[in-house]
């Protein structure tokens, strides 16, 4: 069955990560992604365990359904064969700063007029226009920016990172978004446009959705704007809460959902407490109250609890580890970790893409390529067009 974007031809000339995301998630949705790889390839190739050199399992998480193509872009026959990919294409995505991409002829005024239907998507760590533009970024200054230390300052006392790539993860898939929107603008216009994805905005836009809190409010002449940030995550009670046996994750949100647990943990008295009778009255003293749902809680044991707010439709769950999200039996049940026979790999475990669309549906349906597995096989082709 053909994916949504079969059809769409990509040029990716993306390393590391942010890239690599939104153009692994069009090679899911069936688009033809070409990755282009400089010799010695990209440089996640070498993180991990191998079973091949060059296929470490870092890249090998980070780029299916693409093919590879290896190409000297310091050299003058590679720049000619890349223009020659690029005149095929739907979309080009880098992640170079400006002035590289200036002196390869690949950025989106020396390919807007030649290609008026092209969409042209960079991820870059800062927006043009601003005084850090064309600063180099990864991921752990990004999260610095945007608050995220401050954040787990806020919390626990200590300043942190996140212990993912937060921010790479998250932009790719504005990325992917950005280049989806602008495939649909051309479809209604046959135009094509710029994409920018700048690392630092969409990050700390993400940051503040609930984090600008009251500070939404501009403060009227004289008054004094509201602090930033939303309380109750700053909480020290907002973590799992341990049972008799092993922590638990409970978010109650409702009035409904709040009585309900009331009455599981035979604290029924609390419905009528004026301190947790409304949303608000319940931030405002959760620490209170989530003192007195884990006393409660110990009395019995994790599995015992989750079966009772299952049938009390209470959301909870348990806090796992990364290995019991492996084992979750849901994920099980919905096929989410595949096996994929690669050519030269052997078999490998992927997480499909979480997006359903019932007629078009999103596969895994090319393994991560070996460096330069595609190049003869696409430059040929372009060749034999150009020479047709």
């Amino acid at each position: 069955m053909a994916g949504a974007l079969d059809g769409i031809r990509v040029i990716d000339i993306t390393t590391f990560v942010l890239g690599p995301v939104a153009t692994q998630m069009l090679g899911d949705m069936g688009a033809d992604v070409i990755k282009v790889e400089a010799p010695e390839g990209d440089p996640t190739r070498g993180i991990g365990r191998k079973r091949s050199p060059g296929m470490g399992s870092f890249f090998l998480n980070l780029n299916r359904n693409k093919r590879s193509v290896m190409l000297d872009l310091k050299q003058p026959e590679g720049r000619a064969s890349l223009q020659a990919l690029i005149a095929g294409a739907d979309v080009v995505v880098h992640n170079m700063r400006s002035g590289a991409a200036e002196r390869l002829g690949i950025d989106y005024e020396s390919l807007a007029s030649r290609h008026p239907r092209l969409v042209h998507a960079t991820a870059q760590g800062f927006g043009r226009g601003g005084r850090y533009f064309d600063r180099p970024a990864y991921d752990d200054v990004i999260q610095g920016l945007s608050g995220v230390p401050g954040l787990n300052r806020r919390m626990t006392g200590q300043t942190g990172y996140m212990p993912m790539l937060i921010a790479d993860k998250l932009c790719g898939v504005y990325l992917y978004s950005a280049i989806m929107t602008a495939l649909l603008h051309r479809e209604r216009t046959g135009v094509g446009q710029e994409v920018q994805l700048p690392m630092f905005e969409a990050m700390a836009g993400f940051n503040l959705l609930e984090h600008m809190a009251d500070h939404v409010f501009v403060p009227a002449q004289g008054q004094h704007a509201a602090p930033i940030g939303y309380g109750r995550v700053f909480s020290p009670v907002h973590r799992p809460l341990m049972t008799r046996d092993e922590p638990l994750c409970i978010i109650a949100n409702t009035d409904a959902q709040w009585h309900r647990l009331f009455d599981l943990i035979g604290r029924s008295d609390l419905r009528g407490d004026d301190r947790f009778g409304t949303i608000g009255r319940r931030m405002e003293n959760v620490v209170l109250l989530y003192d007195l749902v884990e006393a409660a809680l110990k009395v019995k044991t994790r599995a015992e609890w989750l079966d009772a707010f299952a049938v009390a439709d209470v959301p909870a769950g348990p806090a796992n580890e990364l290995a019991d999200v492996r084992a979750d039996a849901h994920m099980a049940d919905v096929d989410f970790f595949q096996v994929f026979d690669h050519e030269s790999e052997g078999q490998l475990l992927m997480p499909r893409n979480a997006m359903h669309l019932s007629a078009t549906p999103a596969s895994v349906h090319r393994g991560p390529p070996r460096l330069g597995q595609h190049t003869g096989e696409v430059l040929g082709a372009e060749n034999r067009l150009t020479d047709g």
